[in-house]
């Protein structure tokens, strides 16, 4: 089968240098008490550029008004590009004193139009925040929000010989991948990237209209900024600041060797690519097929399984795309690594009356993230995207719903797919409450996708996407409630139809979709932290009452 389209990413550069921890800002509090004192991230030792305004009449304005999903563009008055956590504050201040709303935006890959809805007045991005340092002082790592996870790979790894388990698309930026609690081909092995997560330099506005930097920690005594800290360890992007460096550091971690302090990736990365043709795929060795993958990261989806550096994704493409892939690496380096990769590979297709085609190929671990296999990103095309998490094997009517609508034929898609994702792992070896990640004995991950160009076509592709995820929700309202099967929806994939009674019929918010029990907390965080909503979006955080 052809692959999805995929454009090539021109890779940019991370800036290599050394920042220091150590000054002391008032932070803000809670509406009634007194101010904390809270540590801040210095400025770099060079002057920061001064920062960019883009206004409609300027030729960048077009290019800075869309990210990658092609179905939203922005209007703002203006887009500030800034190239410091001060000129930040700077942006925040102006449009706050302007009564302009604002919105954040960091690598523009946003699912929905948080960043472009018309009542958005002011842009503050942050692409040019791109830098990939390590703080001695502080023993962390320090990332800026606008580096791509390609550029965040590349200066850990040939820098100090570790990494991050984030995601595989390499145009993605820091800035909302972590705080969203962002996963990869080397969570089941190393956990989420939210797990590594020590610190956040975050730019807050408290209730008198006071604009702040603040870093809060997972060290911090006071627990309002303990409980900041732990918001932007899976609470989403948009809600309670705007973060403008990520301090990280594997929780344990001892000494001061940078080389220990987050996890090594293997070496080498065996891949291996498998097709399946639709051509004599019954329903029933399309139910084998899915089932036998899903069953196999049930058995081994603990944090103590074995194979936990095996990752792979099956992806179910329309019968109009030729074949159903089977996408995997594991560690190369370990003994009886190809051996595990055939029977991992046998066991997936065990019984399915279509023969397979294989390719394998080592890779170094740096080509490995850019291995077109997990990576991608069409920055030309419109979308859609649903998500769920799954904590047991399909069900024979998921099962029976996914195969009729992969086979329609009065919808010929062969850019449309359901894409299953090994999870679970060490990803699971975390309290659902310790992160506000709430889903930890799941072993699979769920997208629900549709790719076009043509904006005339919008409604018969979306209606397709949601057809299908209301048939294989049925028994849930037609949404992924959590159960003994379904755990809900993953916030990075951000779906606005989950809060529409049209396409939600379980009764069950779309926050407890996302967040589960952890809600509360998010809620009394955003109150402390944002009580104005300075930050909002159609499914940001509501503060608390209390």
């Amino acid at each position: 089968m052809s692959e999805l389209t995929r454009r090539k990413v021109l890779r940019r550069s991370a800036v290599a240098g050394g920042v220091a921890l150590g000054a002391t800002v008032p932070g803000a509090g809670l509406a009634q008490a007194a101010p904390v004192r809270a540590t801040s991230v210095r400025a770099e030792s060079a002057p920061a550029p001064s920062a960019v305004t883009v206004r409609p009449d300027d030729a960048r304005y077009p290019e800075l008004i869309r990210g990658t999903n092609q179905r939203w563009v922005g209007s703002p008055d203006y887009v500030r590009l800034v190239t410091s956590a001060d000129q930040v504050v700077d942006a925040v201040k102006e449009a706050v004193a302007a009564g302009k709303r604002v919105a954040v935006r960091s690598g523009g890959h946003c699912y929905e139009n948080f960043t472009t809805s018309s009542d958005i007045k002011v842009v503050i991005d942050l692409s040019q925040l791109t830098s990939v340092t390590y703080d001695a002082a502080q023993r962390v790592f320090v990332v800026e929000p606008g580096a791509w996870l390609s550029d965040v790979y590349s200066t850990l790894f040939k820098r100090w010989g570790v990494t991050l388990p984030g995601g595989s698309c390499p145009s993605v930026a820091a800035g909302g991948h972590i705080v969203g609690g962002g996963y990869g081909a080397l969570s089941r092995l190393f956990g989420l990237t939210v797990d590594h997560l020590h610190g956040v330099e975050v730019v807050t506005v408290d209730k008198d209209k006071t604009v702040r930097k603040v870093v809060a920690t997972r060290d911090s005594t006071d627990a309002r900024l303990r409980d900041l800290w732990w918001a932007h360890t899976g609470g989403g992007g948009g809600n309670f600041g705007i973060v403008t460096k990520y301090l990280l550091r594997t929780p344990g971690a001892t000494g001061s060797d940078p080389a220990k302090l987050l996890p090594r990736p293997p070496a080498e990365l065996l891949t291996s690519t498998v097709t399946w043709s639709w051509d004599g795929l019954t329903q029933t060795g399309f139910k084998r097929l899915v089932k036998n993958f899903g069953d196999w990261f049930v058995a081994h989806g603990g944090p103590d399984a074995a194979h936990l550096d095996l990752f792979s994704q099956l992806k179910a493409a329309h019968k109009a795309a030729g074949a159903i892939t089977l996408v995997t690496q594991l560690d190369a380096t370990r003994s009886g690594a190809e051996a595990d990769l055939d029977a991992f590979v046998a066991a997936v297709g065990a019984g399915v009356p279509v023969r397979p085609q294989v390719s394998t190929q080592r890779l170094p671990f740096l080509h490995a993230t850019k291995w077109p296999g997990f990576a991608g990103g069409d920055p030309t095309l419109r979308f859609e995207d649903k998500s769920a998490y799954m904590r047991a094997g399909f069900p024979d009517d998921q099962l029976s719903a996914a195969y009729h609508h992969l086979t329609r034929t009065d919808y010929t898609n062969p850019a449309a797919l359901l894409l299953i994702a090994g999870y679970g792992g060490r990803v699971n070896a975390v309290a659902p409450d310790a992160t506000a990640v709430a889903q930890r004995d799941s072993v699979m991950k769920l997208q629900y996708l549709a790719f076009w160009q043509d904006a005339a076509e919008d409604e018969r592709h979306l209606a397709w996407v949601r057809e299908f995820y209301r048939d294989v929700y049925a028994a849930s309202g037609g949404v992924p409630v959590p159960g003994r099967v379904n755990d809900g929806c993953f916030v990075n994939y951000a779906d606005v139809d989950l809060g529409d009674p049209a396409h939600n019929t379980s009764r069950t918010p779309w926050h407890a979709l996302y967040y589960k029990d952890n809600y509360p907390r998010l809620q009394r965080v955003k109150a402390a932290w944002d009580p104005r909503g300075i930050l909002r979006h159609a499914q940001s955080v509501e503060p608390s009452t209390d």
